[in-house]
């Protein structure tokens, strides 16, 4: 199946391939398959207990965490039938547990926090490279964040990919606050390193801006908007450890791939 996440609307989000297996396939397979799809990542599931083991590969990459993969696995449980509605969604992951649960505004998936941490030591290139003067640096786990001074400058970028690919992380959220109503952040994210140029939109990113923006705006529940060209809303609820992602999703495609 082909899911677009973070949206209610076909072509728009991010679409997320979901494969369901029925046993355990080995990782070339699963990465060949991944590079044919071509989505920025494609979703393995396998039945284990009483949920699912979850794992998640870009075209060139298995990677640790990703939200719109994750959402539309959740989708597409539920829209075949494989999951009673509604019964939550469990899968277990390089992240470890991971749950999501319909609610009134789509789905929410509790993941979890990952708040950047001030990095005063940048890697050579790296702002040349996004060609920006930021006002915050900081790093977690997977990626660089970088707050810039208004989301006009968020929207303008136009960062050199190659020598993006060069510097040794998984991606790059620039991030700004907004100043379009009901909208509390906006967000782009760049991984050029893992096949990924611009992402549409990239639920994992704001594991990282919820608890940002969170302590930035002294609040709780926020909404963000990620800018690529397909663009996408993330709401999110800052749970301290555990960040709480919430979107629509919708299928574009299902099929079935030959033995």
């Amino acid at each position: 199946m082909v899911v677009d996440a973070f949206t209610g609307e076909p072509f728009r989000g991010n679409p997320a391939g979901v494969v369901f297996l029925e046993q355990a396939k080995d990782d070339a397979w699963m990465q060949a398959f991944a590079a044919e799809m071509k989505h920025a990542e494609t979703a393995y599931l396998l039945p284990e207990g009483e949920g699912f083991h979850l794992r998640w590969f870009t075209p060139v990459h298995e990677v640790d965490l990703c939200g719109h993969a994750t959402l539309a696995s959740a989708h597409a449980l539920w829209e075949t039938g494989r999951l009673p509605l509604p019964s939550p969604a469990r899968f277990r992951t390089r992240s470890g547990e991971l749950t999501a649960r319909l609610v009134d505004g789509g789905i929410e998936m509790d993941f979890p926090a990952e708040p950047p941490v001030e990095e005063r030591d940048v890697p050579q290139g790296m702002l040349e490279a996004l060609k920006l003067k930021p006002m915050f640096v900081g790093r977690n786990r997977m990626d660089y964040l970088l707050e810039v001074e208004s989301e006009d400058a968020v929207r303008s970028l136009d960062p050199d990919f190659r020598r993006l690919a060069t510097i040794g992380t998984r991606g790059f959220i620039v991030t700004a606050r907004s100043h379009t109503p009901g909208i509390d952040f906006i967000s782009r994210f760049f991984a050029p390193a893992f096949g990924i140029d611009e992402d549409p939109v990239t639920g994992s990113a704001h594991c990282c801006l919820a608890p940002y923006w969170s302590a930035k705006l002294g609040k709780v529940e926020m909404v963000g908007y990620q800018a690529s060209p397909r663009g996408g809303t993330v709401g999110v609820i800052h749970r301290g450890d555990r960040v709480a992602l919430i979107g629509k999703a919708v299928t574009v495609l299902k099929g079935t791939i030959p033995a």
